[in-house]
């Protein structure tokens, strides 16, 4: 007898701890009903029944991410390689060789030319408020856009790029002024 009644009673606690909240909501409007252990039903309004709240996160826009950023970034992540003459790896760059690097391991890649007269001739020129971070600084012999190309870095905003300068500073961002009137930009993806 006393066997029969422990399971009366555990059958009974299990009812009683049973959530209510799981019934609640739109499609049930009624009264939620819980078994006592004197084998009574209490009825509760089921508004009075706890229903957990949600939590609405704040969705924000974030601008895509373009190409441009990316060969950007790509660029920024090789300061610090080595210079070398006609260099076109992370083991050693010069100029050209880092900016060609760069696009054609960005995203699907995009091929360059190899010297910086060369991709200046295949990139369509902006100006500087049109430039965007990832296109291409050219330098020029003379103020004339159109003369020979000498050196070339990848654009970073404002007024930076990431080149590869010489033996002793190897791959590094620097400012671009120093090149005042001889300077143009390039680019092929916008």
């Amino acid at each position: 007898m006393r066997r029969n009644w422990l399971a009366g009673a555990a059958v009974a606690a299990v009812a009683i701890t049973v959530p209510v909240t799981a019934v609640t909501g739109p499609l049930f409007t009624g009264t939620a009903q819980a078994a006592t252990l004197s084998g009574q039903q209490k009825t509760t309004p089921a508004s009075a029944a706890k229903t957990p709240k949600r939590v609405l996160k704040k969705v924000t826009k974030q601008a895509p991410v373009t190409w441009n950023m990316v060969a950007a970034v790509l660029a920024k992540r090789l300061v610090g390689a080595p210079y070398a003459y006609g260099g076109t790896s992370p083991a050693g760059f010069d100029c050209s060789g880092l900016t060609q690097f760069v696009y054609r391991h960005t995203g699907h890649g995009k091929a360059i030319q190899r010297t910086a007269e060369d991709q200046f001739l295949q990139f369509r020129r902006i100006n500087h408020q049109s430039a965007r971070p990832g296109d291409l600084v050219f330098f020029h012999d003379t103020s004339d856009p159109f003369s020979f190309v000498y050196h070339v870095g990848v654009y970073e905003g404002g007024d930076d790029m990431v080149a590869a300068a010489t033996y002793g500073e190897g791959v590094r961002l620097q400012s671009f002024t120093w090149g005042g009137d001889t300077v143009t930009f390039g680019t092929v993806t916008h």
